[in-house]
């Protein structure tokens, strides 16, 4: 129940600042807002302030800013015509459409900051500590642990991660002895033999292959400056609409597979562990959802801002909108293809709670 809540305080934030960023830049253009809704569907809760009708609706699943005008079919009285976003410029619709994506990515870049500010960085030691050993491999056969500490190889010494993983992939495969020293301070000597195994992207894709035996840098936190928080926080906004970006590719050029897709029952999950490792990891994955909503919602998929904004650069090129008819075809296939992507992440969250 908890990971539900939590799930739905952060979806409805980044709903909530989504439509805000229409909103704000609709009233900041001069456009009439007619409503401001949370949800689709029925109205659960309405309050009427100047002319904007705010709402809660009964479904969660998104949310909409109405304004005057924005229905090409709306008849919208003379009086009220300079209020009404079909009438604006060209420039106008197109930001006011861009600032719900864009909101969303300042939504991501704010929460990747506060997370460094607060918590810090988590950077690779520079030592040959260990942080992690795979089971399964070399390194946990021959019985190296986490917080052990390699001083030497084969009597050589080692004095950082660097050296030992150089040492290491330039084995050969051939056995080698690890001079180690235990967390508790005992020191002793392990053999183990390198194997080689396929290196890998991210995304799966096969890079080479190199001798490992299955062991991770061990990892410190330091402490973040305000000025450097914001700085790596950009940073990181910028890698993962990167890798958001790459991974959409990816489905499409078959390298990932569309069974990766996740939905809101994913979400849900992800957002319960997430907030039982703490406040940082809820930062960080607050940044990472955030990310994906921006950019998925810049998709030329017509209903989506981006499907507004292609049929806008179609607006420019022809010098006039595209008709009424041929807007409504393509909204309607958006809308389907929309509504199949809803149902198969639904179906692959079902699966895998059903698989485990």
């Amino acid at each position: 129940m908890g990971s539900i809540l939590i799930a739905i305080v952060i979806l409805g934030l980044l709903i909530f600042v989504h439509e805000l960023g229409h909103f704000a830049v609709a009233k900041w253009t001069g456009v009439m807002v007619q409503r401001f809704s949370l949800g689709f569907g029925p109205r659960l809760l309405t309050h009427q302030r100047g002319e904007t009708e705010y709402a809660i609706s009964a479904v969660p699943l998104g949310g909409y800013v109405k304004m005057l005008g924005e229905d090409p079919e709306e008849e919208v009285a003379t009086y009220d015509a300079a209020r009404s976003f079909a009438t604006q410029s060209l420039a106008k619709r197109a930001a006011i459409v861009v600032a719900g994506p864009a909101m969303n990515l300042v939504t991501a870049f704010v929460a990747f900051s506060l997370a460094l500010a607060i918590f810090g960085a988590t950077v690779p030691k520079e030592t040959a500590e260990i942080g992690g050993v795979m089971d399964g491999m070399p390194g946990a056969e021959a019985g190296l642990t986490v917080g052990d500490t390699v001083l030497a190889i084969d009597g050589g010494p080692i004095a950082t991660w660097e050296e030992l993983a150089r040492t290491v992939r330039g084995s050969g495969g051939a056995t080698i002895e690890l001079r180690v020293r235990r967390a508790s301070g005992e020191e002793t000597t392990l053999v183990v033999t390198p194997e080689e195994r396929v290196e890998r992207t991210p995304f799966g894709e096969e890079i080479g292959k190199a001798y490992l035996i299955g062991i991770e840098p061990a990892r410190r936190t330091e402490a973040v400056s305000l000025p450097s928080a914001i700085g790596q926080g950009a940073y990181q906004t910028y890698f993962w609409i990167k890798m958001t970006l790459l991974s959409i590719v990816k489905i499409f050029q078959g390298v990932v597979s569309a069974r990766d897709l996740g939905g809101p029952i994913l979400i849900v999950q992800a957002a319960g562990q997430q907030a039982d490792l703490g406040l940082e990891y809820l930062l960080r994955f607050l940044g990472l959802i955030s990310v994906n909503l921006g950019v998925l919602n810049l998709l030329p998929i017509p209903v989506l801002d981006g499907g507004h904004l292609l049929f806008f650069g179609f607006e420019a090129i022809r010098g006039k909108p595209l008709a009424i008819r041929h807007r409504e075809m393509a909204q309607q296939v958006g809308l389907f293809l929309l509504l199949a992507l809803m149902v198969f992440v639904f179906y692959n969250d079902i699966t895998r709670i059903v698989t485990g």
